[in-house]
Protein backbone atom coordinates (compact mmCIF):
# COMPACT_ATOMS: atom_id res chain seq x y z
CA UNK A 1 0.00 0.00 0.00
CA UNK A 2 1.34 3.26 -0.74
CA UNK A 3 0.41 6.29 0.75
CA UNK A 4 0.34 9.87 -1.04
CA UNK A 5 0.36 12.97 1.49
CA UNK A 6 -0.29 16.64 -0.58
CA UNK A 7 -0.72 19.84 0.72
CA UNK A 8 -1.53 22.88 -0.30
CA UNK A 9 -1.01 26.29 0.15
CA UNK A 10 -2.97 28.79 -1.11
CA UNK A 11 -2.73 32.62 -2.95
CA UNK A 12 -5.05 35.15 -0.71
CA UNK A 13 -6.66 35.22 -3.80
CA UNK A 14 -6.62 34.33 -7.41
CA UNK A 15 -8.41 33.81 -10.38
CA UNK A 16 -11.15 36.04 -8.96
CA UNK A 17 -11.67 34.07 -5.68
CA UNK A 18 -10.81 34.34 -2.25
CA UNK A 19 -8.58 31.93 -0.69
CA UNK A 20 -11.87 30.62 0.83
CA UNK A 21 -13.66 30.38 -2.12
CA UNK A 22 -10.48 28.63 -3.67
CA UNK A 23 -10.22 26.01 -1.10
CA UNK A 24 -14.01 24.94 -1.47
CA UNK A 25 -13.84 24.73 -5.61
CA UNK A 26 -10.41 22.94 -4.70
CA UNK A 27 -12.17 20.75 -2.61
CA UNK A 28 -14.68 20.03 -5.05
CA UNK A 29 -12.38 19.27 -7.79
CA UNK A 30 -10.21 16.50 -5.09
CA UNK A 31 -13.64 14.81 -4.19
CA UNK A 32 -14.67 13.86 -7.57
CA UNK A 33 -11.30 11.80 -8.49
CA UNK A 34 -11.80 8.59 -6.85
CA UNK A 35 -15.29 7.97 -9.02
CA UNK A 36 -13.54 8.83 -12.02
CA UNK A 37 -9.94 6.63 -11.89
CA UNK A 38 -9.45 3.43 -10.38
CA UNK A 39 -6.90 2.62 -8.02
CA UNK A 40 -7.73 4.62 -5.58
CA UNK A 41 -7.80 2.69 -2.07
CA UNK A 42 -8.22 5.60 0.78
CA UNK A 43 -8.89 9.38 -0.39
CA UNK A 44 -9.55 12.06 1.83
CA UNK A 45 -9.58 15.85 1.32
CA UNK A 46 -9.44 18.78 4.17
CA UNK A 47 -9.76 22.34 4.40
CA UNK A 48 -7.61 23.74 7.47
CA UNK A 49 -9.52 25.15 10.58
CA UNK A 50 -6.77 26.32 12.26
CA UNK A 51 -4.77 29.78 10.94
CA UNK A 52 -1.07 30.00 12.10
CA UNK A 53 1.93 31.06 10.02
CA UNK A 54 3.16 27.23 9.93
CA UNK A 55 -0.44 25.99 8.68
CA UNK A 56 -1.58 25.00 4.79
CA UNK A 57 -4.62 25.52 3.48
CA UNK A 58 -6.05 22.28 2.06
CA UNK A 59 -4.56 18.25 2.78
CA UNK A 60 -5.08 15.44 0.31
CA UNK A 61 -4.34 12.37 2.13
CA UNK A 62 -4.93 9.45 -0.27
CA UNK A 63 -3.97 5.40 -0.19
CA UNK A 64 -3.14 3.19 -3.60
CA UNK A 65 -2.41 -0.65 -3.88
CA UNK A 66 0.95 -0.24 -5.36
CA UNK A 67 3.36 2.27 -6.75
CA UNK A 68 1.87 1.36 -10.16
CA UNK A 69 -1.74 3.09 -9.03
CA UNK A 70 -0.35 5.74 -7.73
CA UNK A 71 1.67 6.41 -11.41
CA UNK A 72 -2.16 5.54 -13.28
CA UNK A 73 -3.19 8.11 -10.75
CA UNK A 74 -0.56 10.48 -11.97
CA UNK A 75 -1.20 10.72 -15.44
CA UNK A 76 -4.98 10.60 -15.62
CA UNK A 77 -6.67 13.36 -17.69
CA UNK A 78 -9.01 13.84 -14.55
CA UNK A 79 -6.11 14.34 -12.21
CA UNK A 80 -3.99 16.31 -14.53
CA UNK A 81 -7.57 18.54 -14.88
CA UNK A 82 -7.20 18.88 -11.32
CA UNK A 83 -3.63 19.62 -10.98
CA UNK A 84 -4.44 22.53 -13.93
CA UNK A 85 -7.51 23.69 -11.95
CA UNK A 86 -4.97 24.13 -8.50
CA UNK A 87 -1.97 25.73 -9.81
CA UNK A 88 -2.69 29.07 -10.87
CA UNK A 89 -4.64 29.36 -6.65
CA UNK A 90 -1.57 27.44 -5.45
CA UNK A 91 1.07 29.58 -3.36
CA UNK A 92 3.13 26.68 -2.77
CA UNK A 93 2.44 22.83 -2.06
CA UNK A 94 4.33 19.43 -0.52
CA UNK A 95 4.24 15.93 -1.29
CA UNK A 96 5.36 12.91 0.46
CA UNK A 97 4.75 9.30 -0.42
CA UNK A 98 5.82 6.50 1.50
CA UNK A 99 5.13 2.36 1.38
CA UNK A 100 2.71 1.16 4.34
Amino acid sequence: MIKHIVLFKLKDYAEGGTKAENAVKIKEQLDRLPSLIDGIVEFEVGINIIESDRAFDIALVSSFGSVEALGTYRIHPSHIEAVQYIRPRKQSSVAVDYEL
